[in-house]
């Protein structure tokens, strides 16, 4: 009997022949030869030469399985290379969008603080020369007193703070208020005051020291006048006229103490 080896063999050679086309009546010797997977050829055959030649099969079925699943391998490595690629490219555009975003963030936010503490800094700095200038104020008011003290300096300028508060206000009757202790100076001041009043208005007045309500004794001096029913007053105290006039030259002060705003167009 066959071996089992030789029997697989003969089995595919019979296979083998079924398929090969019919032989012509005039094809050459060549042709006629009788094939290696002639079942006539393999019953010469050995069972080792069988074994053989499947080994031989075997290992070229599987050199061309080897190469197959290489081929594969290497179109799979390929494609996981393109998609592992387009991923890491689509995650650095999503890690770059992020930070250029933070970046634009973290600029603004520096911005901000930094106009913050320049608007903090800018009011330190207008507080700190409000300070200055109210110091100058306040140094400026404890000088009134040498003034006062200068009785002949202090009574013309009692006059002429009477007069122009008789004209401030036009009145037929007025009352004076000043200091206890100015009292004989502004008797003096209104009784100069009156005909001078009358004389530029053509009216007649009727002017009073108010000797029940003395203005407080802490004060640099000046007076205040008041028509008839007290209602309307005209305050030519020192403090009140250095008060209005530290107003109305506020600007020429701020100009000379910290020199001129390049952004001010207009004095006031």
């Amino acid at each position: 009997m066959l071996g089992e080896g030789r029997r697989r063999v003969l089995k595919a050679a019979g296979a083998h022949e079924a398929c090969r086309s019919p032989v012509r009546a005039d094809a050459s010797p060549s042709v006629l030869e009788p094939s290696l997977l002639h079942p006539a050829f393999i019953m010469a055959l050995s069972d080792a030469d069988v074994q053989k030649q499947i080994k031989h099969m075997m290992a070229f079925i599987e050199q061309e399985a080897n190469e197959k699943a290489e081929e594969i391998d290497a179109k799979a490595e390929e494609e996981f290379n393109i998609e592992k690629g387009r991923l890491v490219q689509t995650q650095r555009l999503k890690i770059m969008e992020y930070y250029e975003k933070k970046e634009k963030q973290i600029e603004q936010q520096k911005k901000i603080q930094m106009s913050n503490l320049m608007n903090q800094a800018r009011l330190k700095v207008l507080k700190a020369r409000d300070d200055l200038i109210a110091d100058l104020l306040s140094e400026a008011k404890q000088r009134l007193a040498k003034v006062v003290k200068d009785t002949g300096r202090y009574q013309t300028l009692l006059d002429g703070l009477v007069l122009q508060g008789l004209y401030q206000l036009l009145e037929a009757r007025m009352s004076v208020r000043c200091r206890k202790q100015d009292l004989p100076l502004v008797k003096n001041a209104v009784q100069k005051s009156i005909p001078m009043y009358k004389n530029s208005t053509k009216k007649d007045v009727d002017v009073q020291i108010d000797q029940n309500n003395f203005l407080p004794e802490d004060i640099a001096g000046g007076v205040e006048i008041y028509n008839s029913d007290g209602k309307i007053k005209v305050s030519n105290t020192l403090e009140s006229r250095l008060d209005l006039i530290a107003q109305q030259m506020m600007p020429e002060i701020r100009t000379a103490l910290f020199g001129a705003n390049s952004n001010r167009k207009f004095m006031d």
